[in-house]
């Protein structure tokens, strides 16, 4: 097969993260319209993310973020968004580039999205080669999907209805 010079798939996953950096700043505008809500998966480790010691300790490496009857101040920008929840009664506020998400979800419409970190852009604008960084993960024991063993990755189609 030909070399993809043109990088397609870093193009696509751009693409799709600008959907949900559309998709924010309506929300921060207007509110969530009718049943609308989102789970919001992120690497809690990526460049930029900020949150608590407190979170960062119990979630590690990922966390996911639901986005529908209780947050506040939404404020979205080119890079990224933040966001106010509240963790067990306590009031937080969490900082999420758009390069650091790995899942966007919408169940009120079974609405999609997965992200590939190895073509989020990285903090000096260029984009990480997949090759590099399966060569990277396995080079500190990780899998090519970033988890280490013992971890279990759940696929957004888990939250989707059966037919």
């Amino acid at each position: 097969m030909a070399e993809d010079h043109l990088r397609y798939d870093i193009l696509a996953q751009e693409a799709l993260r600008g959907v949900v950096r559309k998709v924010l700043a309506e929300v921060s505008r207007t509110g969530l319209p009718g049943e609308h809500h989102f789970f919001i998966s992120f690497a809690t480790r990526a460049p930029g993310v900020r949150l608590s010691e407190k979170l960062l300790t119990q979630y590690d490496k990922e966390m996911t973020i639901v986005l529908q009857n209780q947050y506040w101040d939404l404020k979205v920008n080119e890079t990224g968004f933040e966001v106010g929840l509240s963790f067990d009664g306590v009031p937080e506020t969490l900082v999420i580039p758009f390069a650091a998400i790995k899942g966007f979800f919408d169940p009120s419409v079974q609405f999609g999205l997965q992200f590939d970190p190895a073509t989020a852009p990285r903090d000096d604008g260029s984009e990480e080669d997949a090759a590099d960084a399966q060569a990277e993960n396995a080079e500190k024991g990780e899998s090519p999907a970033g988890e280490q063993s013992g971890e279990k990755v759940v696929s957004l189609d888990a939250f989707r209805k059966k037919p």
